[in-house]
């Protein structure tokens, strides 16, 4: 198969779909990877590392669009992307298309085969290409949070562990998942205290023991999620439906009654967010200020540390890439369930019922 990598073009973004020993990976496997110029750069990797592991490099991003059967990208296509797609064409990517309706329907008019990394799904419900993700947005969550508390960026002028004699920043993070464990687990121990609400009991008692009881678990329920956004410091929200939009649990009058200077990072924008205040902003200008809350709604928080976010990504997506480029699209998804449940468009249909019912459309069962 003939396997293609060009330079993501989405805002800020220096994460790329493929290190060089990926390339080794499917060349010896037979395949051929052609890498634009340049791809690799945002993560530290010059062509010469892809072009030593037997990559062809060439000069623009067209020339791998219009040749490669299975494109290995880290967002969703943008642009001048949407237009170089073709009939029958994999692209293998971070999707969120439950937030991204035009996007849907585009690569459904476009014919494409679209795997999204966000919904390869484990018989027991584990994400595996998302966990990594996961780990860094989470832990990045409170470093850009106590960021937020400071004064410049509209902050209430907060130090998140306190010093002597000073209390430390109330945390409350929504979800006990990937992303709020490693969240609750830095916030811990940068000092904050920390809440941490979510709707499973068991996930709630595992943190409680990790954490050695230095966090307050909690339930999830309307009033609970009121009581504490209300009075924290800092909202970490980090829940995540699989495949499908991100349910409102922060209404704009809750967002009224938080602190002056609080401060929401809402890891969950890439599905359309938490709160009814969010919305999508990018490491250039990470924040906005709303009813006196400071709102931190980056689409692609691992992109603020590419190289590090580039190989955890990699070290998950290649096996599932070597499986389609090895056995082809329609054997690889009988040979592997998880990666069936990755297809979200095929053959202009949409395959995966939660983007379907995210717009109100029709999904047809691979």
């Amino acid at each position: 198969m003939i396997v293609g990598v060009a330079k993501e073009i989405k805002a800020d973004e220096n994460r790329v779909g493929m290190v060089p020993s990926g390339v080794g990976a499917f060349v010896g496997h037979g395949h051929t990877v052609f890498i634009e110029s340049g791809a690799g750069l945002g993560s530290g990797i010059p062509d010469a590392a892809y072009r030593q592991a037997g990559a062809r490099i060439v000069k623009k991003a067209e020339s791998v669009w219009e040749r490669a059967e299975l494109i290995v990208k880290v967002k969703e296509p943008l642009g001048r992307e949407l237009r170089a797609m073709w009939d029958g064409q994999i692209v293998y990517t971070y999707l969120h298309l439950a937030s991204n309706e035009k996007l849907t329907r585009t690569l459904m008019r476009r014919g494409v085969t679209a795997i999204a990394y966000e919904t390869i799904q484990m018989d027991d419900g584990s994400l595996p290409l998302l966990t990594p993700m996961s780990e860094v947005a989470g832990r990045l969550a409170v470093q850009k949070g106590a960021q937020g508390l400071e004064a410049l960026p509209g902050g209430m002028g907060i130090l998140i562990s306190g010093v002597s004699g000073v209390k430390p920043a109330d945390v409350v993070i929504l979800g006990a998942g990937v992303a709020g464990s490693n969240a609750c687990r830095v916030a811990v121990g940068m000092g904050a205290h920390v809440s941490v609400i979510d709707i499973n009991p068991t996930k709630l008692a595992y943190l409680y023991d990790a954490m050695q009881g230095q966090v307050t678990t909690i339930m999830s329920n309307r009033a609970n999620i009121e009581e504490e956004v209300t009075n924290a410091d800092l909202v970490i929200s980090t829940v995540l439906v699989p495949g499908a939009r991100t349910p409102r649990l922060i209404s704009k009058k809750l967002v009224k009654t938080m602190r002056p200077g609080a401060v929401l990072v809402d890891i969950a924008i890439d599905q359309g967010g938490t709160s009814d205040t969010s919305r999508p902003t990018t490491h250039h200008e990470p924040t906005f200020v709303q009813h006196g809350v400071v709102h931190y709604c980056v689409a692609n928080m691992p992109g603020t540390v590419p190289r590090t976010s580039t190989y955890a990504l990699t070290n998950v997506t290649l096996g599932y890439g070597l499986q389609i480029a090895d056995s082809g699209f329609e054997e690889a998804i009988d040979e592997n369930d998880a990666l069936r449940r990755g297809v979200n468009v095929h053959g202009g249909d949409i395959c995966h019922k939660g983007v379907a019912e995210a717009f109100g459309l029709h999904w047809s069962e691979l």
